[in-house]
């Protein structure tokens, strides 16, 4: 598994329309190119979690992998974006005050309901051939 060692990876739930709107926000908000993406549902996104023993029955929505240094899931990992975005979204920052199981709580209810709230695609979206150079295979 060859992985970028100077790009943040966010595995996300590629059939949800709630997750393919807030990556859609990541690309257009990463000025720095900082990001890569990779659906959860992928071979690629079962061998990261594999990897780094993430069991996505437990948490299937959002995982911020930092090659060779760390990763972040639920809450964590949608500050650490937010913080590495910049602009307004590192003001999310401020949650991480908080402790985990708050914002996991909150996290997860959002989580469990965004099928619901949000729908569900058939298959994993499509990226333009500009974005796609973002996508990890």
């Amino acid at each position: 598994m060859e992985l970028p060692r100077d790009k943040k990876i966010i595995l996300f739930d590629g059939v949800c329309n709630l997750c393919d709107a807030t990556v859609q926000m990541v690309i257009k908000k990463d000025k720095q190119d900082v990001f890569r993406f990779v659906a959860l549902q992928s071979d690629l996104g079962r061998q990261i979690t594999k990897h780094i023993g993430v069991d996505t029955s437990k948490t299937d929505s959002i995982i911020l992998y930092e090659p060779g240094h760390a990763y972040h899931i639920k809450a964590e990992a949608a500050i650490e974006i937010a913080k590495s975005i910049g602009g307004l979204y590192a003001i999310l920052g401020l949650f991480s005050v908080f402790p985990n199981w708050m914002k996991n709580s909150v996290y997860d209810f959002v989580a469990r309901n965004r099928y619901k709230w949000y729908g569900k695609k058939e298959s994993c979206m499509i990226p333009t051939p500009e974005i796609k150079a973002k996508f990890l295979e």
